[in-house]
């Protein structure tokens, strides 16, 4: 939605890459049949830049506190409950970046920095805590048949004697949709160490972000009769997007986490691609396009400019989401 340095096309190029683009796109999906019966996800390591720099050594350690829990999984659940936000509460009485309620907090916090006090707001003691008691929870259904993590899942939602009793993830609606938003958002967090299936709905994206190519750009703009059909960055991609059925958030930083995260020698056209001035922070991202191929995007750059092709490979680049519809579906709606 933010702003970026606009990079010159020349209009040959342009002319040229409609063709182009369309040919790569037909290729990418005459082949994808191929790709989805490969590998795909990634391992639980976290992805480049997911958690802000100042709390990535913490998710990083405490995430490997146990078998049941991982630094992505950690980083899911941090994210879902207050964006990273250490100052966050809500109307609930749930606190800080991790979002305890007192009484759990009470049970629960511990001293993660060892400076001799239990701090909720202080995310050196949440963050420890929040894994410590994904921890708790998870040696109480050990021995509840299934996954270990889906257990302890359901556990932080419906409490732990629910998945005992049902011997499993219990049958209400709220912790299976729980249980399903954390290990998509996961996906999300961790870095994938195997190719990315490709996503089916991208060649609808592209078609449609290609129809608006030489529109002027409006900040704020979500291509409404009211802005005069014009965009701005990430309003350009979540409609492209929602032309196909996906929701995506409104702003670039929040689009990042709609979907895991191919490496730059991976990526397909449709995939988003994200640039940013601070390379280690997700939260810092202010600019995102459509990549469709040979190094370039479609995206609306700036104030004054065009929705346009323009190159990735710029030094503020940050990194690309291959954009799922559970991915998607997964992100809070306010973070």
């Amino acid at each position: 939605m933010t702003v970026r340095k606009a990079w010159i096309v020349a209009g040959s190029a342009v002319a040229a890459g409609l063709s182009f683009v369309m040919v790569l796109v037909v290729g990418v999906y005459l082949v994808a049949g191929n790709l989805a019966g490969g590998l795909s996800g990634g391992a639980r390591n976290l992805a480049k830049g997911a958690v802000p720099a100042a709390y990535q050594a913490l998710v990083e350690k405490w995430g490997n506190l146990c078998p049941a829990i991982n630094p992505a999984l950690l980083a899911a659940q941090l994210y879902q409950e207050s964006g990273f936000n250490p100052r966050a509460q809500s109307a609930a009485a749930a606190q800080g970046i991790a979002q305890f309620i007192p009484g759990t907090w009470a049970t629960h916090g511990i001293d993660g920095d060892g400076d001799g006090d239990r701090d909720v707001w202080d995310p050196a003691d949440a963050i420890p805590s929040a894994a410590s008691y994904d921890c708790t929870l998870a040696s109480y259904v050990k021995d509840v048949p299934g996954d270990l993590k889906r257990n302890m899942l359901a556990s932080y939602n419906a409490g732990a004697y629910a998945v005992i009793k049902y011997r499993g993830v219990p049958p209400y609606k709220e912790t299976r949709n729980y249980v399903k938003t954390i290990t998509t958002l996961e996906e999300s967090f961790a870095a994938p160490v195997s190719r990315l299936d490709p996503s089916r709905q991208a060649a609808g994206a592209i078609a449609y972000a290609q129809k608006k190519l030489g529109t002027l750009y409006l900040w704020g703009g979500d291509g409404t009769a009211e802005d005069g059909g014009r965009f701005d960055c990430s309003g350009l991609t979540k409609a492209a997007y929602e032309s196909v059925g996906v929701t995506l958030p409104r702003v670039a930083n929040d689009q990042w986490n709609a979907g895991p995260h191919p490496a730059r020698n991976e990526l397909l056209p449709g995939d988003l691609v994200f640039f940013s001035d601070d390379l280690g922070n997700s939260r810092a991202i202010r600019h995102v396009g459509i990549y469709v191929g040979g190094g370039y995007m479609i995206d609306a750059p700036r104030t004054g400019a065009v929705i346009r092709f323009d190159p990735i490979d710029t030094p503020d680049y940050f990194g690309a989401t291959r954009v799922t519809e559970d991915g998607a579906k997964a992100l809070p709606t306010t973070v």
